[in-house]
């Protein structure tokens, strides 16, 4: 099956153009030139300011000239996330997308469906003269992702509607009323650094399933800097590697997959040996929820080492 049959047409026909073009948060400009171009091409008025955030009017149909304006948003920025295997540069290609069954799904990353297929039912809605509608002021935000960075600088007096429908939510006939609210946090934690000499080694735990912190973190999926914490306390008492670096995940609002750790170890032979058994452990305990860590990846979640 191709796009170009999926129902609504104009809708995924968007979404599929959408795709094409490179939209992480932090890098707005092509998705909202490609908004303005859209109004523009239709005589439709819209403001775009300094934060790549895109507003488009459109009058509203007849018989309803009176009626209390209405808002419909979507946010421009998708997570941008790729198995471990893929080596797409997110800043300059796009997603591809295609069609599995009953679902659209993309080809080693995140769809992007967060919340580009929002933004293609605005587009459709907005492209149509078959639809009664009030006035309506699509606003289409920047950087929802990293922190609603692009609503929170929005100039809201170019809009005059007190209503407002948000189309970011994953099921189907469903109307929240309210919203959810968001923290971010910065940790410091006090370290101790010495001068060691012997053997650096590496520690890789990758290949989990990881998600979207809010939308998936009640499916039991593992944080990989979790394991990352519980490989550390049971090394520490079985090993005096010391920690040279540990990093994992890129993305605030997404369930890390991958971790690395770095460790300066006197003697690499016993250390290998206690690692592995220790990864063993975890990798059985955590079999029945990261079933792929197993089945796909299992060769990756070892012990590298280098002299």
């Amino acid at each position: 099956m191709r796009f170009d049959e999926l129902n609504p047409k104009r809708v995924f026909k968007y979404f599929e153009e959408i795709c094409h073009i490179p939209h992480g948060s932090g890098d707005m400009k092509r998705i909202a030139d490609y908004c303005e171009a859209f109004a523009m091409a239709r005589g439709l008025k819209y403001h775009r300011d300094g934060a790549n955030n895109i507003i488009i009017y459109k009058s509203a149909s007849k018989g309803y000239e009176n009626a209390d304006p209405i808002i419909l948003q979507g946010h421009l920025d998708m997570v941008c996330q790729k198995n471990d295997d893929i080596t797409k540069d997110f800043l300059t290609e796009g997603i591809e997308p295609y069609i599995d069954g009953d679902f659209v799904r993309a080809k080693g990353t995140t769809l992007g469906a967060d919340n580009g297929i929002a933004v293609s039912m605005i587009l459709a809605i907005l492209e149509s003269n078959e639809y009664e509608h009030p006035a309506i002021e699509a606003v289409f935000t920047t950087d929802e992702e990293t922190g609603m960075y692009g609503a929170a600088s929005l100039d809201y007096s170019l809009l005059s509607a007190k209503r407002m429908i948000n189309l970011d939510a994953e099921e189907d006939d469903t109307v929240t009323v309210s919203c959810a609210g968001g923290s971010n946090f910065n940790i410091k934690i006090p370290l101790t650094r010495e001068k060691r000499t012997g053997d650096y080694v590496n520690v890789t735990l990758k290949g989990l399933i990881g998600g979207h912190s809010g939308v998936e973190i009640h499916k039991g999926r593992i944080n990989s800097n979790v394991l990352a914490g519980r490989f550390l306390n049971e090394l520490i008492q079985k090993s005096d590697a010391s920690l040279v670096n540990i990093s994992g995940g890129d993305k605030a609002n997404a369930i890390t997959r991958s971790t690395s750790l770095s460790f300066c170890v006197e003697d690499i032979d016993g250390f290998n040996a206690i690692a592995t058994d220790i990864l063993d452990s975890i990798k059985m305990a955590i079999s029945d929820r990261e079933p792929q860590l197993i089945m796909r990846l299992k060769p990756a979640v070892t012990v590298f080492l280098s002299r």
